[in-house]
């Protein structure tokens, strides 16, 4: 069986990205609850976390899809939601509505990302921030943050996330970096320092690039530490999930792949 632990739902209006035409590139993604459970048929996906579709600059979008997401969580038992919240201040009306549906059945996990604006170590954002991760501890919800290299997703300032939160509250690091220096700094050392630390960090490996989820394995291995903190995802319509699996499994084996593939998300999601 596999468990997906980050995937979409929603569909994007095409934008003009980079100064480019208007494009709409997550062909893939999906309107309807119905098209969401024949792609988990056709995958062999058992359960899945599924989370608002975003990328379009303009947060309203991303939040329309929160109670798609809900509805699809109350109409399949193998679906679980995440809420889309947003750190920005010009924002915090609608968060609050978002955080309003916390306790709603299937809602497990909030999502939060800086490439729609905000900054983690910006003062305007921070009450934001304490309002959204206290919503998280009183309801027992996992926290998603997108990183990715350079600017505001890096793990140099998500990082904080973790150091400040991170002790009472789940704390899901998608994409382990989301490239070569975010891969670097969570692998080399700082992933397994929080670990360390009695940080809840957790991780998945979409977008994750050649080398780094078999070092990570191996790096696991060596220092008998973070078994437990992995997650598949295939990050579905941006991501591919056969392509993701199969970069999973070439790294993972035995009891590393059965908690990556199943218990885990079992463990953090059910």
């Amino acid at each position: 069986m596999v468990f997906d632990a980050h995937r979409h739902l929603g569909v994007l209006p095409s934008f003009p990205f980079y100064g480019g035409p208007p494009v709409r590139p997550d062909i893939c993604a999906k309107a309807m609850i119905n098209d969401l459970i024949a792609d988990m048929d056709a995958e062999g996906t058992e359960r899945a976390l599924v989370i608002p579709n975003y990328g379009v600059p303009d947060p309203e979008i991303a939040f329309s899809f929160n109670e798609l997401c809900v509805e699809a969580a109350t109409k399949d038992d193998r679906i679980r939601a995440a809420l889309w919240v947003s750190p920005k201040p010009s924002d915090e009306d609608l968060t609050a509505e978002a955080l309003s549906l916390a306790g709603e059945p299937g809602v497990r996990a909030l999502k939060l990302s800086f490439l729609l604006g905000g900054k983690a170590t910006d003062p305007a954002c921070r009450p934001v921030l304490d309002q959204i991760f206290a919503v998280a501890r009183q309801n027992d919800l996992v926290v998603h943050v997108h990183t990715s290299p350079g600017a505001a997703s890096d793990i140099d300032e998500v990082g904080n996330l973790i150091d400040w939160y991170a002790d009472d509250v789940r704390v899901h690091l998608v994409h382990f970096g989301g490239g070569m220096s975010g891969h670097i700094k969570l692998a080399g050392s700082r992933f397994f320092d929080w670990i360390e630390a009695g940080k809840q960090v957790y991780t998945d490996l979409s977008w994750a690039i050649g080398f780094a989820p078999r070092w990570l394995a191996a790096e696991i291995v060596r220092r008998q530490q973070g078994y437990d903190r992995i997650l598949f995802a295939s990050d579905e319509p941006w991501g591919d999930h056969a392509s993701e699996q199969a970069k999973l499994r070439a790294a993972f084996g035995g009891e590393l792949a059965r908690l990556a593939f199943h218990d885990t998300f079992d463990r953090l999601y059910s």
